[in-house]
């Protein structure tokens, strides 16, 4: 069957004036691991639209389908918030909260799915680390870590927001 649509899919993306990567688009079987399969013939994970999908076990011992954050994407993503605090190094504190809160709101509306908790917490906290290293080097001098943690309670940045289920079985909100 997937034999199949792969010999079609070309030909239907072209209709709409689009094509396939050839080094991105490939077939795999990610069956589940308890099916006899030689092991070199199965996939153990594959990253797709920002996540990596894995086999793992779920609390009553079943194989499911995970997904996490692929790390290419959590490192570039933290590239973007270190270039945005640069960017707005020297602008007011409200401001700069503001815009950092929004691009978290954002990663986490994203990527806040069932098992990627751990992901956003880190994210949270180096993305708190990299605010706080551009606040260091706007003034010339030595930089009050115990300031910092001051600001960031009165001003906090958001906490990662209880993750969305990805079940397929439930229907889409």
């Amino acid at each position: 069957m997937a034999k199949r649509v792969m010999a079609v899919l070309p030909k239907r993306f072209e209709k709409y004036g689009l094509r396939l990567h050839p080094e991105k688009t490939r077939l795999l079987s990610f069956n589940n691991p308890d099916i006899d399969e030689p092991r070199a013939q199965r996939a153990r994970s594959f990253d797709f639209l920002g996540f990596t999908h894995y086999w793992a076990r779920s609390r009553k011992g079943r194989n499911i389908v995970k997904q996490r954050t692929a790390k290419g994407r959590f490192t570039r993503s933290l590239e973007r918030v270190k270039d945005k605090c640069r960017r707005m190094m020297h602008d007011p504190i409200e401001k700069q909260h503001r815009e950092l809160s929004a691009v978290l709101r954002g990663h986490y509306g994203y990527f806040g799915i069932t098992g990627n908790g751990d992901a956003l917490a880190r994210y949270r906290t180096l993305a708190e680390l990299i605010w706080g290293r551009s606040l260091a080097r706007r003034s010339g001098r030595r930089f009050a870590w115990q300031r910092f943690r001051s600001l960031l309670k009165r001003r906090p940045l958001p906490l990662p927001h209880p993750p969305r289920s990805v079940c397929p079985s439930e229907p889409a909100t």
